[in-house]
């Protein structure tokens, strides 16, 4: 399964972004999409995730209550709307999926998409 990553760029401190991740492959099942960043110099870590059945959504703490994520099935996308960003949400951000691949488990990364939030 192949992901496509895509609505990074520059923002204020105090912007808004949406990022989107669009998952293609030939027979496969979602079961969990996701974001997740890595920071200079830091290790990459959870931003959120997204049941793909039942929408129920998962956020680190850094990020509750300013960012959002949502996903169209129909679509096989995940989105991370982000607001009110702050200069420590600059990192690339991976999105994730996880699911079945003609029965086969698979975790599949996107190729990342950098965000910088600076003046």
């Amino acid at each position: 399964v192949q992901l496509q990553a895509c609505g990074g760029g520059l923002v204020q401190p105090g912007g808004s972004l949406r990022l989107s991740c669009t998952a293609s492959g030939t027979f496969f099942t979602i079961d969990v999409m996701g974001w997740y960043r890595q920071a200079p110099g830091k290790q990459r870590e959870l931003v959120a995730t997204i049941g793909s059945s039942s929408g129920v959504s998962n956020y680190a703490d850094s990020v509750k209550g300013r960012f959002s994520i949502s996903r169209n099935n129909a679509k096989d996308t995940v989105y991370l709307q982000m607001t009110s960003l702050k200069p420590e949400d600059t990192a690339v951000y991976y999105c994730n999926v996880q699911g079945r691949d003609y029965g086969e488990f698979y975790n599949s990364w996107g190729q990342g998409t950098l965000v910088t939030v600076s003046s």
